[in-house]
């Protein structure tokens, strides 16, 4: 008891300095453990706001390891509904099963629209999806004095002997990333250059930054060019982009699967060619007239749902919405679907793959940690997000087709309405 005392005593000192500002919010645990600094720090912030929360200080996400690479500042957690679809067949290189999809959502109907197109795909003999291109991208831009000099810059980094040796000085300082390519693009005195990575199991951002940052000291001290940013945002990283739709960025992925006509009717209420015309007017001609660099009905949900819940870089998601999807009537009278994402970033390592409850998430995948061979578990994670992402395609396409997504809008997610 005496001892609880003398803790406590230290924690209202602490608690005092805090208040007083001698100790700031982002320095709390520097004089104390983790669990204890998140406490203090939500104590001080209710003080100062004037609110007793209620409800962020229940969680079981453990402190002391979050805080070391997770956040900053933490005071709680705030909670999301997790739901599970499925089972969705899958007939991938990697992800080869029946898989139940966890998906973390606030948004009524969601879980419940995947479900049905999961249901939809495993009746249809499943999935069918490929990983096309693996690489993780980070753009730094270089000053040089003039065109001229540019030129002199891309035509030495074209070199095969300086990409080599590039190759070489990534290889020395990790042996998880690979240095694959790097392609320069000019505006005026200002090149980009655009480096490509393999970064096996990891979604790879941390390990492409660091790497990078070597090459523009390397190229500083070898070429000469001025560094002016790490990233360029040719990269590009978090916001909308033609070239990642283009080029690609993390894992390009296709998934497909050909649905019988009588599924479609009995399932989804609709028919091969009212799905085939909705899509086309919907999600090709609608999202051209709009500018838009994705073409789907809502990629971003399932992408979304699934990196909160796996423990994903959730800002990723602008990258997925890049999505196209195409529905056309096969000449048996049947309904071809397919998804293409340019761009999905993830990892099974790293980031918040490590918190509990969403590493509870990659196990149900199967997919938590490193793959053998190394990369596979991402590739494979990746492949069941691309299906999830068609089997949400599927749903409401076909929702629309029938005219009933309002009804489950009402019923499942807006019934106060």
């Amino acid at each position: 008891m005496e001892q609880e005392n003398e803790t406590r005593m230290e924690e209202d000192e602490l608690f005092e300095k805090i208040k007083s500002g001698e100790v700031s919010l982002r320095k709390i645990e520097k004089y104390t453990d983790a669990n204890t600094a998140v406490k203090l720090r939500r104590q001080a912030v209710e003080e100062m706001s004037g609110i007793s929360f209620k409800n962020i200080q229940n969680h079981n996400i453990d402190a002391e390891e979050v805080a070391m690479k997770n956040i900053e500042n933490m005071i709680g957690a705030v909670q999301i509904p997790l739901g599970v679809a499925g089972p969705l067949k899958v007939n991938g290189e990697y992800a080869d099963g029946d898989y139940h999809i966890p998906l973390a959502t606030t948004e009524g109907a969601l879980v419940a629209s995947i479900n049905r197109g999961c249901s939809v795909i495993t009746r249809s003999d499943g999935a069918n999806v490929r990983i096309f291109q693996d690489v993780m991208t980070r753009a730094p831009a270089f000053k040089v004095e003039n065109v001229a000099r540019a030129q002199e810059f891309v035509e030495w980094i074209e070199k095969p002997d300086t990409i080599k040796h590039m190759q070489d000085k990534i290889s020395d300082i990790t042996s998880h990333g690979e240095l694959i390519d790097v392609d320069p693009y000019v505006l005026g005195n200002t090149v980009y250059l655009r480096f490509s990575y393999d970064t096996k199991d990891a979604m790879g951002m941390n390990m492409v930054t660091i790497a990078t940052n070597t090459l523009v000291d390397l190229i500083e001290d070898e070429f000469g060019a001025d560094p002016i940013s790490l990233s360029g945002n040719m990269c590009t990283d978090k916001k909308p982009a033609a070239i990642n739709s283009i080029q690609g960025r993390g894992k390009t992925v296709v998934a497909e699967t050909e649905i019988p006509k009588k599924i479609i009717e009995d399932r989804l209420k609709s028919t091969p060619e009212e799905m085939a015309e909705v899509n086309y007017r919907k999600n090709l001609l609608g999202s051209a007239r709009a500018g838009s660099l994705g073409y789907n009905a809502h990629a971003a949900n399932v992408i979304a749902a699934m990196n909160i819940a796996c423990g994903q870089d959730t800002a990723h998601v602008v990258e997925g919405s890049n999505t196209i999807t195409t529905m056309e009537v096969t000449k048996y009278g049947d309904l071809y679907c397919s998804v293409t994402l340019p761009s999905l970033l993830v990892g099974t390592v790293g980031g918040g793959t490590g918190i509990g409850t969403q590493k509870d998430c990659l196990d149900l995948l199967g997919v938590a940690g490193s793959g053998h061979p190394p990369g596979s578990n991402a590739k494979k994670l990746a492949e069941i997000i691309a299906s999830s992402v068609l089997a949400g395609e599927i749903s409401l396409i076909g929702a629309q087709a029938a005219g009933h997504l309002a009804r489950a809008h009402a019923e499942l997610g807006r019934g106060g309405f």
